[in-house]
């Protein structure tokens, strides 16, 4: 049985059960961080995000995947913290995310840079990542994430998308995109990332309930991908009412095995100065909205409890089945 990783190590995956497919744990600017927020050093936000991830379980979720990766303020060593006390699995990505331009590290170091190199450097950080484990904690990455928002394929977001890429294709690893779905950016995804030879089946394009428009969403599911309905409580992008009716029309037609479900939201950001005030900004952004307003309100559209546990639980089962694939 293929071995999935999360942050307290290999699991079953059979047992990794209803997945939340877009989480956080704690979003930041890192520099800003650590010279402005000595509160996020201590034990407190420790034990919030505990708290909050303990309740997330007790509703019945078993698994979320963390999409911080280099340009979200990753910190291993205090997700590797919260992790070991609760118990919930965890899966960690690695990759880069950017609108624009490489991350400052590798702008001069690379094929034909400054720093010339053989090959895609950002490629054997992402490999190191999922093979040997991440910043010293030895917690290895499940899943590999990139980014394309409005600018749309900048160099930069291209190099990047690349580099992920061609890790998946050696490893067998995941992938998660951050999109704009209004500018339909979907579907350059699609396209770069099968010109790299990566399997459209084992990519969720992320944000796809931030539009309303059925035919987009229907080419993308008609390659394979799957669609990520992963920002609930983001009530100034989209209502929860039109993200529900999305998702009920694409299951009426039948794509009920493409769409996965989630928030996008964290315990702790430097976004806002204090938790208080994101949760007030956003009141529906946290971890038991899908639980406690979502899945009832799917119900009450006509969709099924078959149809939801199938985006919970079988259709991320089937994006990891090829992780096994992993090198060791």
């Amino acid at each position: 049985m293929s071995m999935i990783e999360t942050a307290r190590g290999a699991v079953p995956l059979d047992e990794l059960g209803r997945v939340l497919i877009h989480e956080h744990i704690f979003l930041m600017d890192m520099e800003y961080t650590c010279n402005y927020r000595p509160d996020f050093f201590t034990g407190k936000t420790i034990d919030d995000a505990v708290a909050r991830l303990d309740a997330l379980k007790a509703s019945g979720v078993d698994t979320i995947i963390d999409l911080t990766v280099l340009g979200l303020g990753r910190h291993m060593p205090s997700l590797a913290r919260a992790a070991a006390k609760t118990g919930l699995n965890i899966i960690v990505s690695t990759g880069a995310y950017t609108f624009d331009a490489v991350p400052s590290p590798f702008q001069f170091w690379g094929p034909g840079l400054l720093k010339d190199a053989k090959t895609e450097p950002m490629v054997d950080h992402f490999l190191a990542d999922i093979t040997q484990g991440i910043a010293g904690t030895g917690v290895r990455a499940g899943m590999l994430k990139c980014a394309i928002d409005e600018p749309g394929l900048t160099p930069g977001v291209e190099r990047v998308m690349r580099a992920v890429a061609r890790t998946h294709t050696l490893t067998g690893t995941p992938i998660t995109v951050h999109t704009a779905p209004r500018q339909e950016t979907g579907l350059v995804v699609q396209q770069i990332l099968e010109e790299e030879g990566a399997d459209l089946e084992h990519v969720v394009i992320g944000h796809c309930g931030d539009t309303t428009d059925i035919d987009y969403l229907m080419r993308l599911a008609d390659r394979g991908s799957l669609l990520g309905m992963d920002r609930f409580g983001v009530d100034f992008a989209l209502s929860t009412q039109e993200r529900i009716a999305t998702i009920a029309q694409l299951v009426r037609r039948g794509y009920a095995g493409q769409l996965t479900l989630s928030h996008d939201c964290c315990c702790w950001s430097d976004y806002f100065p204090d938790i208080a005030d994101y949760h007030a900004a956003m009141p529906h952004h946290h971890y038991l909205h899908i639980h406690n307003d979502v899945v009832p309100a799917l119900l009450e559209a006509g969709v099924s409890q078959a149809d939801i546990d199938r985006m919970f639980t079988d259709n991320p089962r089937r994006l990891f089945n090829t992780a096994s694939k992993a090198v060791s």
